[in-house]
This record gives structure tokens, sequence and C-alpha cells, in this order.
């Protein structure tokens, strides 16, 4: 058993001494990515102080992603190929098979509630049982029925009213209390993505919210210490999660991304979805400068022959596509922080994470509308990445890296020897898992 009484990872802790190789697969609405990597157990970071291991990526895959609209699944073949594909690529590079993979989701409604819990202490000095007792006591409040749970995180503990206390073990008082964080996601949503990586013979180890896994790659300790808000700005959704003292406290998306931008760029300029996405990546800007009017583009329409001269139409047309539409997601983030109260723990400090935040003009557009301010969060503390994945874009995919070397901080139940005891993992599978295979 593991000594912690229940207070279990969902993955078996990362050893401190040995090296181990990891697999992870970020499924989004534009692109499945695989990464495989060797994790060593590092010395100290001055900046990202909460890792103990250093990640060089071994092997990559990345595969343009196909049976997804926001974020969740809609057709499982198509998806299930494009997982097949990504692996692959990412063994032969690697030269090694995967068994396992951490995924990640950004569909499925992703949602926080937060539970506090009270409970005597027994022996006038806390002890692991208390600790133990107090998070089964916030852990037993009722999810909402059809969501699962993604995550479990204490944010605070407080002694006799005292709050704040980072680790109440070992102190003396009468009355021990935990605040605790759950992220949920629509449990069907939860399944299909598990349903997807399974039927490619694949074991899930964990499912992560997606603003939870960009963080952990894009952001620096005392920005997460500090009040933070990351916005993953991906092809089908846009997720968000605020980071403060140090915890993940919000969690949050909207069915909204890139894609759309390029869908109202075919339909404003009559084009195919794939010339409209060309002009969005190759002169697309959310801010109108005074050269648009003079600079021209060629627009290919939607039924003509190869053969056929394209329209030109000036670029000011492509930014007055792009602009409210941009606004209009940045503005949606911002009103739903709002609403939840959780502004003001974002502390006017926003990173922009996800493909479409590469769009020209998007951090000024947040900036202007977020009044905080506003950087590009690329993966940091990472080796052996390829330049063309050192972007924004793979910020999801790398924090599924260091996402195990974090697990430990997280609360599961340990599990009885149920239907699924003898499937190889770990004793210990965590309560999303087991409960959402036990649903259906």
């Amino acid at each position: 058993m593991h000594s912690h009484h229940g207070l279990t990872p969902r993955l078996k802790p990362l050893s401190a001494r040995r090296a181990t190789t990891l697999s992870v697969l970020d499924i989004g609405t534009s692109k499945v990515v695989c990464l495989i990597a060797e994790l060593q157990p590092a010395e100290a970071m001055s900046t990202l102080r909460g890792r103990t291991h250093l990640a060089r990526i071994i092997g990559i895959g990345h595969q343009r992603s196909l049976g997804l609209k926001g974020g969740a699944i809609v057709d499982l073949e198509a998806a299930e190929g494009a997982i097949r594909q990504a692996v692959h690529a990412a063994e032969r590079m690697a030269k090694v098979e995967v068994q396992s993979v951490i995924v990640n989701m950004s569909g499925g409604r992703l949602a926080s509630q937060h539970f506090q819990a009270r409970v005597n202490v027994r022996t006038g000095t806390v002890t692991g049982t208390d600790v133990e007792r107090v998070l089964e006591t916030a852990s037993a409040h009722g999810v909402s029925p059809g969501r699962a749970v993604l995550h479990a995180l204490p944010t605070g503990y407080a002694l006799d009213g005292q709050g704040a206390v980072i680790d109440p073990s070992g102190m003396i008082g009468e009355a021990l209390g935990v605040d605790l964080h759950v992220v949920t996601a629509e449990a069907a949503a939860a399944r299909n993505v598990m349903l997807a990586v399974e039927h490619c013979h694949l074991g899930v180890e964990a499912v992560i919210a997606t603003p939870y896994a960009a963080g952990l790659s894009a952001l620096v300790d005392d920005e997460a210490e500090m009040g933070v808000c990351v916005v993953d700005m991906g092809g089908g959704t846009t997720s968000v999660g605020v980071f403060s003292g140090g915890h993940l406290v919000h969690v949050d998306a909207i069915a909204v991304g890139g894609h759309h931008v390029t869908m109202d760029i075919a339909r404003g300029l009559s084009t195919r979805v794939a010339a409209a996405e060309r002009l969005k990546t190759l002169y697309g800007s959310a801010i109108a400068t005074p050269s648009d009017e003079r600079d021209m583009i060629a627009v290919h329409g939607v039924g003509e022959e190869e053969g056929e001269a394209p329209a030109h139409v000036p670029r000011s047309q492509l930014v007055r596509i792009i602009k409210p539409r941009v606004e209009e997601v940045v503005e949606l983030v911002r009103d739903r922080l709002r609403n939840a109260g959780f502004a003001a723990q974002a502390g006017r400090r926003v990173v922009l994470t996800g493909g479409a935040s590469q769009l020209v003009g998007m951090p000024e557009v947040a900036r202007r509308v977020m009044q905080g301010q506003v950087r590009i969060g690329r993966p940091l503390g990472i080796r052996g990445l390829p330049e063309a994945a050192k972007g924004p874009a793979f910020s999801a995919a790398v924090g599924l890296l260091v996402y195990p070397q974090v697990a430990h901080a997280e609360h599961f139940e340990p599990r009885g020897h149920g239907a699924f005891a003898a499937t190889g993992t770990d004793r210990y599978l965590p309560k999303v898992v087991r409960w959402i295979r036990e649903s259906f």
C-alpha cells in the first residue's frame, strides 16, 4: 500500500532516482500530437521550482486531427485514425513502443466546483489520517450527475480558522479544514476520449484538463504564485485556467476557437476552407494597420477551376472579418472570469497559449479587452523539441509531460478490488477512470 493512506496520485509517483520514459497525447480539434520523452531526475530549477524532472523529447508525431468538433469526439473511427498515425510517427522516431498515455481534454464543457470540509483533529496534533479524513469529507460532496472528475486539488488548509496553511501535518490544533478544487467534464465526452485511445490498444494513465496542462508547461512559478490567467486558444475551443497561490483555482472553456475564424473567412470571402486557413495564417491579423487598404491579396472562389484568375481584395477586408470574432472570444473569456469571481485572482496577468494565439495582433486584443499584462506562453524547460514545436501550439502537449511531476498533489481514493483490478495498471486508479468505467 502507499504510505500516505489513500492520498494517492493517479499516476505512480516518478522515481526521484531513476529515469523514466513517458508518452503523452494531445488530442485537439485541429491536431493530434504524441510526445515520447525521457524524464531524468533534475536539480531544482530557479524559475520552475515545482519540477522534479527534466524532460527530453525522444519522439514526436503530429497529425491533422479528424473526427473532433469543439474539443469533443464526434466521429470515433476518424479520431482513432489520427491518434494512431501520430503515435506511430512518435514511436518510429523514438524507437520505443508506446503502451499507455496521459491525455488531455479541451471539450466536454470543462468546469470547476469548490468544496470545503472540516474535521476535528483526534489527538491535538494533525496526523496523516486527519488530513486524509478531511479530504475524504470534502470529496464526498456530490458532483453533478453526468459529469466526470478530472482533478481534485486541495488549494489550502485551515487550522482552527487560520487559513493559508500549506501542509498541516505535525501542527497543533483542534479543527482541520480544507478547500478542494474539483475540475469536471461531461462524462460522455471523457469516456469517448478514453475509448478512442483504448481502441488504439493504448492504456489511459490520466485525463488532464487542457488549461491545466498549458499552465504547467508555459508558466514560471512566480506567475502561478502571484495570480495569472492562462488562455489556451485552440482550433475548436478556448479554455481558461486561473492559477493563484501556486494552485490551479479555476477552469472554464468555450467552444469557439481558431477554426471559427477560418470559417468566417471562408464565408466572408466565399473561398474554400483550406484557402481561408492559408489566408488567415499568411495575411491574417486581429488589428488594423494603415497599409491594409493598399495590400491586395489573391482569393480563389469556391467553385473556380484551377486555371481561373483569382479575385484581389484589400487586406483590410480580411482584418474586418477576423477582428470582431477574435474580440468576441476574448470578451467571452473576460466576462466568464468576472462572473465566476476569478478575475481578481488572475492578478491582471494573462498568458496566451495554443495555436490560435499565434494570430498577429492577438496579444494586443487581449491587452485591450482584458486590461492586463499579456504574453504568449511557449513550452518551458524542455529539451529536444524540434523548432516547429517550440511555439505556443505545443504548450498543452508538453504540459502533459510536466503533470506526473505534480500529480501527487491530487486527492484520490484508494481503489477497491473491482472488476478492473487486474488491468495491469497501478492498484490505484484515479476516481475519474474508475467512475467513468463503472457508469457506462
